[in-house]
């Protein structure tokens, strides 16, 4: 795979370009949405399905959901993360209903995760997270995808609707647990629409594209429901500090989680890949080769706001004016700034957790 990146996101590195074409997206354009936010305005959101039904309701004011799970799997998040809340926060911004799902099942299923463990830390640790990222707690909404017996029944009567050829073209293999996992999603995609048809948006990285084409496939095939087929957003994954296209935990000199201890983050800001010159005369002659720094990647993606201030350390770096060495220490700067907020609002929203809107189920 490559590990190009481009600034800008004026361009699609090849492996972005290949998805678009082999899964039949939509390029994404910032102007399609009013006011886009930092990541779809910098080219991190780069693709998507049927994106118009969702500005045409953003534009005439009409109902649509915008929906995203969390797998209860560990304490931490990671940024990819994110991106995902602050799409979801965009779109709860400009009138979606916004429904978070905790994947208790799934997480037992595919982890061996218990209820009860997967519980505790939804409550703990990822509701207040994904809050503290950026969501509206008086305007989200959340259920436990083991108490949603509608769901659950609705995953059943999908799966009567999927062959297993095409399980298999879609996920690769086609064993029992994956397929329960998978028919399960499908419900918890579509259960806003249970009680009220409408269009719906998932904001998601591209692995999680295959949900999103087995629920299209299952809406096609129930046209009795009347069901809206889901609209999606897809973001680039933010790249590995050591330069592959992916930030993974099993390589966790190179992964940024939430929340992490700050002398640790910024050692492995540090220990980045840069696009420094390999003298400091080449780098002042020469600048820095942008499209392989990682560090200021995760300035684009992730800890510069402001449009102008991101473009005038693009400036000073691609001229050579900025050393790779300052270009860290302003990411490191601003992570720990980023972190140290983080945890405060990780730990008001813990406090807050009882009085969410949680769905009741009888």
């Amino acid at each position: 795979m490559t590990k190009m990146i481009d600034p800008y996101g004026s361009e699609l590195v090849e492996d972005y370009a290949k998805a678009i074409k082999d899964f039949g997206l939509e390029i994404f354009t910032p102007g399609l949405f009013p006011e886009p936010n930092r990541v779809m305005r910098r080219g991190v959101v780069f693709a998507g399905r049927d994106l118009s039904i969702i500005a045409k309701c953003i534009k005439e004011k009409k109902p649509f959901y915008a929906l995203s799970g969390i797998m209860p799997t560990s304490d931490q998040i990671h940024l990819g993360n994110k991106v995902v809340v602050e799409n979801l926060a965009y779109f709860q911004k400009h009138g979606a209903l916004t429904i978070i799902l905790i994947a208790d099942l799934e997480a037992a299923a595919a982890r061996g995760v218990s209820l009860e463990e997967g519980r505790r830390r939804a409550l703990e640790f990822h509701i207040p997270a994904y809050l503290a990222l950026g969501l509206d707690p008086k305007k989200t909404i959340f259920y436990f995808q083991s108490e949603n017996k509608d769901v659950v029944h609705f995953a059943y009567e999908a799966a009567k609707k999927i062959t297993l050829n095409e399980f298999r073209a879609i996920y690769g293999s086609a064993d029992p647990g994956r397929i329960m996992s998978a028919v399960t999603q499908v419900g918890d995609v579509l259960y806003p629409q249970f009680k009220e048809r409408m269009p719906g948006i998932i904001p998601v990285g591209l692995d999680q594209d295959p949900h999103i084409r087995l629920s299209r496939d299952v809406v096609s095939r129930m046209k009795s429901k009347k069901y809206f087929a889901p609209s999606s957003l897809y973001h680039k994954y933010t790249p590995s500090l050591d330069g592959s296209i992916k930030m993974s935990k099993s390589k966790p000199e190179s992964c940024i989680s939430l929340p992490e201890d700050n002398k640790a983050v910024c050692k492995k800001i540090k220990n980045a890949l840069t696009g420094g010159r390999d003298t400091l005369e080449e780098h002042r002659r020469l600048g820095a080769v942008i499209e392989k720094d990682m560090v200021f990647e995760l300035l684009k993606q992730h800890l510069i706001e402001d449009d102008a201030e991101l473009d005038r350390i693009y400036q000073e770096y691609k001229s050579g004016r900025m050393t790779s060495g300052e270009l860290k220490q302003v990411a490191c700067d601003k992570m720990t700034k980023f972190m140290d907020e983080f945890r405060q609002k990780l730990e008001h929203n813990r406090k807050i957790v009882k009085e969410l809107n949680f769905v009741r189920f009888s």
